[in-house]
């Protein structure tokens, strides 16, 4: 597994960093969002480090349809209300223009009862 050694999401990953850990697998790490936007508000990361979606290949199909498989179970475990009345939602940044803050891939999953404070 790969990792940069000046990423924040990556000593998080190898718990140099503290994070409220929602999961962990061989290939994913989760965590709850330090700043969150919603009442639920967390992240799923590779462990490998992937700068963004932006640098994903074909080899990479499987590692993501986990993430998105794996999201509305953690959504609901972690406070969401189920569907369809509950739900949540689920965003990839990628890049200056698209907001991405940290250069290692994440996707965010966010949900709980609106208002949210943003989104």
């Amino acid at each position: 597994m790969s990792s940069d050694p000046s990423c924040i999401f990556c000593k998080i990953v190898e718990g140099k960093i503290p994070s409220r850990k929602i999961y962990e697998d061989d290939e994913l790490f989760g965590f709850h969002d330090i700043a969150p936007w919603a009442p639920v508000h967390f992240m799923l990361v590779p462990k490998r480090h992937i700068p963004s979606m932006a640098q994903l290949t074909p080899d990479d199909a499987a590692l993501m349809g986990k993430i998105m498989t794996l999201a509305p179970k953690l959504a609901v475990e972690a406070g969401c209300n189920p569907y369809p009345a509950g739900g949540f939602r689920v965003v990839v940044n990628t890049g200056a223009e698209g907001g991405q803050e940290v250069h290692h891939l994440h996707v965010h999953v966010m949900g709980g009862p609106r208002p949210w404070l943003r989104g």
